[in-house]
C-alpha cells in the first residue's frame, strides 16, 4: 500500500492510496470460485457454470465489493501510517485504471484533520472568584419570601399601600379611541408586582375602594405594536376593593407545608440554609467555570475543522427545535456557539491528555454523594449509581470538568471578590420555593 498526502486549505488533506492489485484480483478470483459451487444459471447444473461466464456476468460487482472492503480496511492504516488525525468522515473517490495491460486500484480521500494544539499558559490572566456564605439574615429573608408565597388576603378599609391587592376595572384609550386588549373587569392587581402595564400599578398607590383614577402609561418606541409605539395610553380605572396581605406565622403548620413533617422549626431553618448553601455553591462553581473556559478559549485561538463545527451547529439546532417548529433556523444563528464548543472540546481534551487528568474513585464518590444529597433517600441514590459503572459516566465527566477548572485556577491569577447569596443567585419567589422543598 503506497500513500501520498497533499495539504489543502487550512486543515484539509488529500490522500492517495494505491492498493495492491494482485491481492485484490486474487480475492476477486477466490470469491468467484466460491460462488461457482452454488451458482445457478439457465442451461447449467448447480456448480457447473463455467467460471468464464461468471466473470463476465458478476466479475465487476464482485470487484466493486472487494474494492470497497479494501478501502474501508486500508484507510485507518493509511492515516495511522501518515500520522494524521481525521476530524470526520472522508470523501472517498475510487480510482480504477490499467498499466501495461494490468489493472490498477487506488482511491483519493479528502478530509479535515484535527489541529495540533499546545495549550498556552494562563499565567497573568485574571479570573474573579465570588466568595459568599449564607448568613442568618439571608435565611430570614428567604423565609420571609416563603411566607409571602403562602400569604392570604383580607379586605382593608383604607387607602392602598405598596404590597396591597386591588380589584379594578379599566379601559385604555388613545386619543379617545379604545385600545384593543387594554381593558378588564374585576381584575386583581398587586401593587408593586409590576405584572401589568409598566408604571400602571404604582399610580394606584393611595387609592381606596370606590375611587376612580386616571392612569397614564407611555408606550416606548420600538414596542411590538407599531400603532401604539411612542404614544400614551390613558386608563380610566375604577377601584372596587382593597385587600391587605396577611402573612402566615412561621409555626409547625407552616413548616409542614414545606415537607418538615414533624413541624420542627429549627429543622426547617436548617433545611432552608442547606439548600441555599447548595445553590450558592453551584452558582459560584458555574461562574468560575464560565470564566475559566473564557480564559482557555481566548488564550488558545486555533483552526477548527468545519466538519466538526457543522455537526455542532446541527446538534444545537436540534436542541432548539425540540419544542417544534415548521422552519429550519439558519446556521449563522448557531455558528459562534458551535465554534466555541468545538474549540473548547479540543483544547480541554489536550489539557487532559498532557496533564494526565483522571478522576479517582474518591472524587467520583464525593460527586455522587453531592448529587444524592438533594434526594429524600440519599443512600439509595448512591447505591443506584455504583451498581452499574455505566451510570457513573456522566459523573466522571462532571468531575473531569472540575479538575480542568482547578488546573486553570492554578495557572491563572485568581482574585477573590466578596459577594452575597442574593447577589449571586438573583433568587426570586420561584427559587425561594425550591430552597425549602
Amino acid at each position: 500500500m503506497q500513500v501520498s498526502v497533499e495539504a489543502g486549505d487550512g486543515l484539509v488533506r488529500r490522500m492517495r492510496v494505491e492498493l495492491p492489485a494482485a491481492e485484490l484480483e486474487q480475492e476477486v478470483e477466490k470469491r468467484l470460485q466460491d460462488f461457482r459451487r452454488s451458482a445457478r444459471l439457465p442451461g447449467f447444473r448447480p456448480g457447473k457454470v463455467p467460471l468464464k461466464l461468471l466473470r463476465q456476468r458478476f466479475g465487476e460487482s464482485v470487484r466493486s465489493e472487494v474494492l470497497g472492503e479494501q478501502i474501508k480496511s486500508s484507510f485507518p492504516r493509511a492515516v495511522e501510517q501518515e500520522r494524521l488525525r481525521p476530524a470526520g468522515r472522508p470523501q472517498i473517490e475510487p480510482v480504477v485504471g490499467a498499466e501495461d495491460g494490468a489493472p490498477t486500484y487506488a482511491y483519493h480521500a479528502e478530509f479535515e484533520i484535527l489541529p495540533e494544539i499546545q495549550p498556552a499558559s494562563l499565567a497573568g490572566r485574571k479570573l474573579t472568584r465570588p466568595v459568599a456564605a449564607v448568613t442568618d439574615a439571608d435565611v430570614d429573608q428567604m423565609i420571609e419570601r416563603l411566607r409571602r408565597q403562602r400569604q392570604s388576603w383580607e379586605p382593608a378599609d383604607r387607602a392602598a399601600a405598596d404590597g396591597d391587592r386591588l380589584t379594578v376595572s379599566f379601559q385604555g384609550t388613545v386619543d379617545g379611541e379604545p385600545v384593543p386588549n387594554a381593558n378588564a373587569e374585576d381584575l386583581k392587581v398587586e401593587l408593586g408586582a409590576a405584572r401589568l402595564f409598566p408604571g400602571f400599578d404604582s399610580q394606584l398607590v393611595g387609592a381606596a375602594a370606590g375611587d376612580e383614577r386616571e392612569v397614564l402609561v407611555d408606550v416606548p418606541e420600538g414596542s411590538g405594536d407599531e400603532k401604539l409605539a411612542g404614544k400614551q395610553i390613558t386608563f380610566a380605572v375604577q377601584v372596587k376593593g382593597v385587600e391587605a396581605p396577611v402573612l402566615p406565622d412561621v409555626d409547625a403548620e407552616f413548616v409542614r407545608g414545606f415537607g418538615v413533617d414533624d413541624g420542627d422549626i429549627e429543622r426547617f431553618r436548617s433545611d432552608v440554609r442547606n439548600n441555599m448553601s447548595r445553590e450558592l455553591n453551584q452558582r459560584i462553581k458555574a461562574k468560575v467555570k464560565d470564566q475559566a473556559m473564557d480564559l482557555l478559549f481566548e488564550a488558545n485561538p486555533i483552526d477548527l475543522p468545519q466538519t466538526m463545527v457543522n455537526e455542532e451547529i446541527n446538534a444545537l439546532r436540534e436542541q432548539t427545535s425540540e419544542g417544534g417548529g415548521k422552519f429550519q433556523l439558519p446556521d449563522e444563528l448557531f455558528a459562534q456557539a458551535a465554534r466555541r464548543r468545538v474549540a473548547l472540546g479540543l483544547i480541554v481534551a489536550e489539557l487532559v491528555k498532557q496533564h494526565a487528568l483522571h478522576p479517582d474513585r474518591d472524587r467520583i464518590r464525593a460527586a455522587v454523594e453531592e448529587i444524592a444529597a438533594t434526594y429524600e433517600d440519599p443512600e439509595s441514590v448512591i447505591r443506584y449509581y455504583f451498581a452499574d459503572e455505566s451510570r457513573l459516566e456522566s459523573v466522571r465527566s462532571l468531575v473531569m470538568e472540575d479538575m480542568v477548572v482547578e488546573h486553570i485556577l492554578n495557572e491563572a491569577d485568581v482574585e477573590d471578590e466578596p459577594s452575597t447569596f442574593f447577589a449571586l443567585t438573583g433568587a426570586d419567589e420561584v427559587q425561594a420555593a425550591s430552597a425549602a422543598s
